[in-house]
């Protein structure tokens, strides 16, 4: 197969350019996406005690639409 060059896969539709980002991306195995997009530790801590504490008490979540609504959005 030969390479395509980048200004050409630039010109795909848009549609087809998140497709190859995404295959890109799902082709790193979890060592590389870890080093590709590393994340703040403390951002992983904030992350874990939010779903623990969903996990607690789904019931206090709000739907996405009243999140909207609340911030002006919808």
């Amino acid at each position: 197969m030969a390479a395509t060059p980048i200004t050409d896969l630039l010109q795909l539709p848009r549609g087809e350019r998140l497709a190859l980002a995404m295959a890109l991306w799902d082709s790193l195995d979890h060592e590389g996406r870890s080093e590709a997009l590393p994340v703040d530790p403390a951002f992983c801590n904030e992350l874990d005690r939010r779903w623990a504490a969903h996990r607690q008490n789904p019931t206090a979540a709000l739907p996405w639409e009243e999140v909207q609504r609340q911030l002006g959005l919808g």
